[in-house]
């Protein structure tokens, strides 16, 4: 049987977010920086996509504004991303 594949942005949002703990957020920022320094901004896109489904799965919340998004498929403008309380 084979691994999956590897989700170096998944393995961020989820590690950063973790380390943080309930209560505490990170940016999006701080995921694509942890996947690439240098290309962070091209790597934004992939963040707000896994964002979406790991926030449909329930293991992450998308925030705005400091509350959950209602409808993660059409929130609009600045998020943070943080563990379920």
């Amino acid at each position: 049987m084979s691994e999956p594949p590897k989700n170096p942005v998944r393995d961020a949002i989820l590690g950063l977010t973790s380390a943080k703990g309930a209560g505490k957020t990170i940016t999006p920022e701080d995921a694509a920086k942890t996947v690439s320094a240098e290309n962070f901004v091209r790597v934004l896109k992939d963040v707000r996509a896994e964002a979406i489904r790991l926030h449909k799965a329930g293991t992450i919340v998308i925030y705005r504004k400091g509350k959950p998004v209602e409808n993660p498929d059409t929130f609009k403008g600045v998020y943070r991303l943080g563990l379920p309380a």
